[in-house]
Parts: C-alpha cells; structure tokens; sequence
C-alpha cells in the first residue's frame, strides 16, 4: 500500500531514462508569446499579472535589485506552472522534489548572499552581530546568526516541497477512499467526493501561493543583501 501511495512522487522513466527535463519544460508551452499570436485575452491577463507581482515585489527595491525582476518573475511562473502540472490525472509534479528545489533555492539565495558581501560588505557582516551585544554572548550570537543564514536555503526548499506534498498525497488518499467506498456506501462516496473536488480547488490555490512566497522569500533575500 505504501508504495502505490507515493508512487507518484516517484521520477518516470522511459526506458530506464529519467524524463524528468522534458517534464519540466512543458509548462513553458503554456504560455503565449505575443511574437507568435495576436494579443488576446489571455496574454492581456498574463501580462497584467507579471506587472502586478513585479509592481508589489519591485517596490522597495533599489536600483541593484529591480535588475533581479526577469530572474524572479521567471521564478514565479516556472514554480507555479510546475506545481499546477501536477494536479492532472496521471502526471508528476517536479516540485515534490527536494533536490529540485534546493537546485533552485541555493544558487538563488547564494547569488543575493554574494551580492550583499560584494556591494554591502560592512551593512552585511554587521548582521551576524547585532548592535549593543554583551561581549558575553557575542561568539554565541554569531553561531545562531550563521546557522540561519546558511539555512535560509533549506527552509525555502523544504517549505515547498511539503506543502505540495501533503496537499497531493491527501488528495490521492481521498480520491482513494471515494473509489474505495462507491460499492460499500454511495452517499458516503458522494461527500468524499465533494470534499475531494473541494480540495483540488485549494490545492489550485495553495500551488500559486505557494510559487508567490517561495519568490517573494527570495525577493527579501535580495532586498537585505542589495
């Protein structure tokens, strides 16, 4: 039982190759190029989003850091196109994967921790001592202050990767109790049901939240270090 209920957190495999790469660049197909097709109504509201986020996420930028605006905004729709992708019926979200994730949480969070040191060195090493510290706790502070910058990253990956997971593995534990209980009780079947349709559409929303505060944690990552 336990291996057909993670089975689809498990990599396909073609022929004993991992697709995964082709998997994660077919939610790129998904979005219209305005080069390619007139503009309609569906671009008119992709592009109006990318303006609202970029808007609300730019605002207390500066300059230095409204440069990071294509890398984030590219960020937020790969993560959020990912995780919707694996709300179709016999598909794989590449999202419930930790290295994935920590594939694109550390060179992100590497590359503003960088930055801060190479434009703010001073601003940036003052962190890890906050101003007016006992002599005392000083070695103490800066051990605390260290562990938690280094593991900003884990946090940003694990975050993700937990939340889609559970969001999926419940509903396949719901999905299979409806199946389960059509022969034994059909009114107990259509509740569990209903209760499932109702949870897709969390879990909808609970994908794109999750791709905006995976982005907009890399965004403060930035706005501290630039």
């Amino acid at each position: 039982m336990n291996e057909n209920l993670f089975i689809s957190f498990i990599t396909p495999t073609v022929m004993g190759i991992p697709i995964v790469i082709l998997i994660v660049m077919l939610p790129t197909l998904l979005f219209p190029s305005p080069k390619r097709l007139i503009v309609n109504r569906l671009i008119s509201i992709q592009q109006w989003a990318v303006n609202l986020i970029l808007k609300q996420m730019m605002t207390t930028h500066s300059p230095k850091g409204r440069t990071w605006s294509l890398m984030l905004i590219s960020l937020i729709m790969f993560i959020g196109s990912t995780n919707l992708l694996g709300l179709l019926p016999h598909s794989f979200t590449p999202t419930t994967q930790l290295s994935m994730n920590l594939g694109m949480a550390i060179p992100l969070w590497a590359g503003a921790v960088i930055t801060g040191f190479r434009h703010k060195t001073k601003a940036s090493l003052a962190h890890f001592l906050p101003q007016g510290t006992p002599i005392l706790l000083i070695p103490m502070l800066v051990v605390i202050e260290t562990i938690s910058l280094f593991i900003q990253p884990m946090a940003l990956a694990v975050r993700l990767t937990a939340n889609i997971t559970a969001g999926h593995l419940l509903m396949h534990l719901i999905g299979g109790a409806t199946l389960a209980l059509m022969a034994i009780s059909p009114t107990t079947a259509l509740i569990t049901f209903i209760i499932l349709v109702l949870l897709t559409v969390l879990e909808f929303a609970v994908a794109l939240i999750q791709a905006y505060v995976f982005t907009l944690l890399v965004s403060l990552y930035l706005h501290d270090n630039t």
